[in-house]
């Protein structure tokens, strides 16, 4: 089956008992059971539930992996991953990364013995030189959140035997969170990867109306780890957030086209526009991994950042000024978004680490959405003069 065909029919047969065409919401969090240990595969919602479980084949399916998890939020799927761990263990980790992640990592995991090491890992000898002997984990963002840099996931994992690291029967486990590229446009197993974590909430739910997470592998021993993380844990998605989340995903190649194709022509609008300093979107030929986009991705995605000219204060002007674009945090609805990183979805870093990262307080990043790219357009447009012209009043004055 093509991409558009399993995300509509892989793990969502009609059901047995009705003939519904579409997987029910199985509200119910216990089973009955015919005797003691004798139940038709499920006990307790926890543990599984029908809606989830056609969820997770169908986000296996997309990834083209044999096995998928699904949880209550991107972040309990990322705590669930590094679970593969133990007290003691290392992390290779992107330096440009999710602030939830970052917090996640040096906040929490890292009070627990893991030690992190963040490297610029689209230079793949940074990388080489940050492996230990301790080294179990290479935790890989491509494209990155908010700086939209690549990372090269082939090159990454090649690196996996460096100096002998290893878990038992395994090399260095190589995680993308593919997020940003969504697995319509970026497919990390097929390039070496061992495990691809999803927020559901941004691109693959689609619509802003429900939160979730997901884990993907093909690697039998850490699905188990994964899984029995997820029932001892409990961080799981009820059945309606789960049917949303499965309902959102049957449209996900239609959407994510017409986020690539307005995120290009506003990032090249940007891109010409006097009052734009810097603008971040892999589809554009000035941007530093152009090529490696094309040959790692097969669309360049929905999310552009960008920074203006001037004092730093026009920036938070600007996200103020938007018609069409909502100033909010996440990613990934049919509605375009506007975000300043440095104070909302990065704000749990450190001023110093952001602005080593780019993430300066001028930066701002577009969820470009798939409204009439007129109007987009236009919202970019006015906003753009409506801040130049209170910055000329403002010198006046």
């Amino acid at each position: 089956m093509k991409f558009s065909t399993k995300a509509i029919h892989v793990g969502q047969a009609a059901d047995p008992a009705t003939g519904a065409t579409i997987v029910p919401i199985y509200q119910t969090s216990t089973y009955t059971q015919d005797a003691v240990g004798e139940h038709k595969g499920y006990d307790y919602s926890r543990s599984f539930n029908p809606t989830r479980v056609a969820l997770e084949a169908q986000l296996a399916s997309l990834e083209n992996a044999e096995y998928g998890s699904a949880f209550a939020s991107g972040m309990a799927a990322t705590a669930a991953v590094l679970n593969v761990l133990s007290a003691g263990d290392h992390v290779v980790v992107t330096d440009d990364l999710y602030g939830g992640t970052y917090r996640l990592f040096s906040r929490v995991l890292a009070r627990y013995g893991l030690e992190f090491t963040y490297v610029d890992m689209a230079d793949l000898e940074a990388v080489r030189a940050a492996i230990k002997p301790n080294t179990k984990m290479f935790w890989v963002e491509t494209p990155t959140n908010p700086m939209l840099k690549l990372i090269d996931i082939r090159g990454v994992s090649a690196l996996r035997q460096a100096q002998g690291a290893s878990i038992p029967q395994h090399d260095i486990v190589v995680v993308v969170d593919n997020t940003f590229a969504s697995p319509y446009f970026q497919q990390p197993l097929t390039l070496g990867a061992d495990v691809v974590v999803h927020s559901t909430t941004k691109y693959i739910g689609g619509h802003s109306d429900v939160v979730g997470g997901a884990a993907l592998t093909s690697n039998k021993e850490l699905y188990d780890i994964i899984k029995f993380h997820q029932n001892a844990v409990g961080g799981v998605p009820g059945p309606h957030d789960a049917w949303l989340t499965m309902r959102g995903a049957k449209t996900l190649a239609l959407r994510m086209r017409e986020h690539a194709k307005n995120a290009q022509a506003v990032a090249e609008f940007l891109e010409s526009h006097a009052e734009v300093e810097h603008v971040y979107y892999p589809g554009l030929p000035s941007h530093p991994q152009h090529e490696l986009a094309k040959r790692q991705m097969s669309g360049f995605g929905g999310m552009v950042s960008f920074t203006l000219k001037g004092p730093e204060q026009r920036a938070l002007d600007f996200a103020h000024r938007m018609k069409y674009f909502s100033l909010a945090e996440s990613l990934g609805g049919v509605e375009s978004l506007i975000c300043h990183p440095a104070r909302m979805t990065h704000g749990s870093i450190p001023k110093g680490e952001r602005e080593k990262r780019g993430v300066t307080d001028g930066l701002l990043r577009l969820s470009v959405g798939i409204e009439d790219i007129e109007d987009l357009i236009e919202d970019l447009r006015g906003a753009l003069e409506s801040v130049n012209s209170g910055t000329l009043d403002m010198l006046r004055r």
